[in-house]
């Protein structure tokens, strides 16, 4: 299979009135002769033959899909390096610090969990890799992740700590934790006194020397 990619100049445009539209690009022809014209409204026959009779390429009615903003692009890349910048070692830290609170059976994995898989842990789980967007974890008690989490998480025990992506979806005791919540480069959720406790452990990058 051969194939192109090319970007692309568009301009859309709404068909009000055909005689200002025509009279639109009869004024503007050097400015959009290179462009894609979008055009929504009513495609009358006239304005057809004269967008043929100009050699504009256009499209009717149809919706492009738009771009990434600069913005989320860099949102997205932050979250990348973050999961990258939290250690393994502060996690088994964190965990020796809350080991009190530990139940006697606890899992440690040091594997990606993939799209389309679900892991099941009866008692606690310390993960030392990242939860991809299409991945499911289900755990009864403590939970702690240091790399990103981008699937869905059902925690039941006392606390998790955990980095979120905008992708993710943690539920904690039946309750959705909302993501903006878990903005930081790792949180740690906990549950007291039936009310459910969010505290960054890590705001920012380490920056290693």
């Amino acid at each position: 299979m051969r194939s192109n990619q090319y970007s692309v100049k568009v301009y859309e445009t709404t068909i009000e009135d055909e005689e200002e539209f025509i009279l639109f690009f009869e004024t503007n022809y050097m400015l959009f002769k290179d462009h894609l014209i979008l055009i929504k409204g009513n495609l009358s026959q006239k304005i057809k033959e004269y967008l043929n009779s100009k050699s504009l390429s256009y499209l009717h009615n149809i919706d492009l899909p738009k771009g990434r903003s600069r913005k989320a692009l860099e949102e997205e890349l932050e979250i990348e390096r973050s999961a990258s910048a939290v250690s393994v070692q502060i996690a088994e830290a964190k965990l020796k610090r809350l080991s009190s609170r530990l139940q006697n059976n606890l899992t440690v994995l040091d594997t990606m969990i993939r799209s389309g898989r679900e892991i099941n842990i009866e008692g606690d789980l310390l993960l030392l890799n990242r939860v991809n967007s299409g991945a499911t974890l289900n755990i009864t008690g403590n939970l702690i992740i240091p790399n990103v989490v981008e699937g869905a998480v059902r925690c039941s025990g006392n606390f998790m700590m955990l980095t979120a992506s905008p992708k993710a979806n943690i539920i904690f005791h039946g309750v959705e934790v909302d993501n903006d919540l878990l903005k930081n480069k790792l949180n740690r959720v906990e549950l007291k006194n039936n009310e459910i406790i969010i505290t960054p452990v890590l705001k920012k990058e380490i920056v290693w020397a």
